[in-house]
């Protein structure tokens, strides 16, 4: 009797089997590559040209690279070396990098402080891209950052970047004040506000406190100047086309037709021809004798360009959430500016992130627009000052491939974030 008891006991398992390798016949290379590579005829086929063509790209590519001269001072002397064998001449690049990175003006005994400032600008953007790892007390130096960049790199007295901060504060005291009326009041009364501060600011001589040598903008160039236009631009155009997609959809018949006007005006004209109007036409309209900063200018209207089309992003993103998310906000008694803030902003932007970091990747590369109105950045220094000179005229891959690779590698690492923070956000699939 007790045997039988003890085999209508199910049997449970207290331990578990050490995991076993797979079949040999489901594991190995060949059998992976017979999965990816050749799993039928129309594949194997592709897969055949595929190689074929990487092979023809790596056998003339790769002789180039390795028989490459980077000490020679100039192209003839690359060909003397190389005596009609393939290789580049990357000594443009070791006798120019100076002049890729920062310009032919910029003072080589200051290149520390736009170097510093890049360094720090990881710093300043690693609490709001990784917010999960970094402590919130960082977001003070990302407030602060942005007004010491300027320092840094423009230099003069301490005085200028702590007076515009002061009049950011005085903005966002009149925004908190007016966004109970409506978020595109409270935002551009903020921006008209922080502009009368910096304005009587400019009234008053600071003198020399705190003062580094300063540089004229005339004076940036090379790949620092599509970095300073990139993350400047971009920075702004966010919350500039955040206020401009609410303001679209604002119930104030006057907010809703200037942002719909502005939107579509700015979506239907060419980024080159705002930043021609921002080097030559804008001057008309200045009094005479007023000196308006070119960097500025076209910091203006490439914020204008991108914000435009960040707003129909956003738009999308708004017009996507089910009408529910809105009544449930009215449900709970939020008025406009909670609502926004607290449930249907953080929906629409995480559903937009991939059409803002399109806007970003693409923006980043227009920057070298800025070479048509002789702005003297990466493409401009390599089109003028580096080819007309004697030394590297007729020096071209090696140049416009560094040029390729630094814009590759800030672009898909900025994809590469994109896809990681849709991942993070993406709870509602998990």
């Amino acid at each position: 009797m007790s045997d039988m008891h003890e085999h209508s006991v199910a049997y449970v398992r207290d331990t578990m089997i050490d995991q076993q390798p797979a079949p040999e016949t489901q594991g190995g290379v060949v059998n992976w590559m017979r999965a990816n590579l050749f799993s039928s005829l129309s594949n194997g086929i592709l897969t055949i040209l595929a190689v074929y063509v990487l092979w023809k790209v790596l056998s003339g590519v790769a002789p180039w690279l390795l028989n490459g001269i980077w000490t020679a001072p100039s192209l003839s002397a690359c060909r003397e070396i190389l005596q009609g064998a393939t290789g580049g001449c990357f000594s443009v690049l070791t006798e120019r990098w100076n002049q890729l990175l920062f310009g032919f003006q910029y003072p080589s005994d200051l290149y520390w402080r736009p170097t510093l400032a890049f360094v720090l600008l990881f710093v300043a953007i690693a609490p709001v891209l990784f917010y999960k790892v970094f402590p919130a007390r960082m977001l003070i130096f990302t407030a602060i950052y942005p007004f010491l960049a300027y320092w840094l790199i423009w230099g003069g007295s301490l005085l200028v970047p702590v007076t515009a901060a002061a009049g950011l504060v005085a903005g966002y005291l009149v925004y908190s004040r007016l966004v109970t009326m409506s978020f595109a009041a409270g935002f551009f009364g903020g921006i008209a506000a922080a502009s009368l501060v910096w304005y009587l600011a400019g009234l008053v001589p600071f003198g020399g406190v705190l003062a580094l040598e300063p540089v004229d903008s005339r004076n940036m160039g090379g790949f620092m100047l599509n970095l300073i236009l990139g993350t400047v631009c971009v920075s702004l155009s966010i919350p500039f086309g955040i206020a401009l997609a609410l303001g679209r959809q604002s119930s104030m018949p006057i907010i809703k037709w200037i942002c719909v006007i502005f939107i579509e005006f700015i979506r239907g004209v060419p980024l080159i021809t705002l930043l021609f109007v921002a080097s030559v036409v804008l001057a008309y309209f200045l009094p005479p004798g007023t000196t308006f900063d070119l960097i500025l200018r076209v910091i203006i209207m490439i914020t204008m360009f991108a914000s435009a089309y960040i707003a129909e992003v956003i738009r999308g993103g708004l017009a996507a959430l089910p009408k529910g998310q809105y009544e449930a906000a009215d449900s709970l008694g939020l008025d406009y500016p909670q609502a926004m803030r607290l449930i249907i902003l953080p929906q629409a932007l995480k559903i937009s992130i991939p059409g803002i970091v399109n806007v970003a990747v693409g923006l980043f590369k227009d920057t070298t627009l800025v070479s048509v109105i002789s702005m003297f950045d990466l493409i401009g220094m390599i089109r003028g000052p580096i080819l007309a000179s004697t030394e590297w005229n007729g020096v071209y891959w090696e140049l416009l491939g560094f040029a390729a690779l630094l814009f590759f590698v800030t672009c898909y690492g900025i994809s590469q974030y994109s896809q990681w923070l849709e991942r993070q956000l993406n709870t509602d699939r998990r």
